[in-house]
């Protein structure tokens, strides 16, 4: 799986800065060089989440993801 150019706090800062609606989500987008279907992606997956609650899901999907290899 390829790796994220951007780490779970920059995307949650992201999708911060879309919510605010300072800017639209088009020109948030094209500021960070990522799709429209990238950030609502983003959004559905980590909407609602602080940082530090989006690292330890994120912890948990890679232990659950080398456990499943490991089986």
């Amino acid at each position: 799986m390829r790796k994220s150019r951007f780490s779970v706090e920059e995307i949650i800062q992201i999708l911060k800065e879309g919510e605010t609606g300072e800017n639209s989500i088009s020109s948030v987008c094209r500021k960070y060089g990522i799709s429209d279907v990238s950030y609502y992606l983003w959004r559905r997956k980590y909407s609602g989440f602080t940082i530090p609650e989006a690292k330890r899901i994120k912890i948990l999907e890679d232990e659950n993801n080398r456990l499943k290899k490991l089986s």
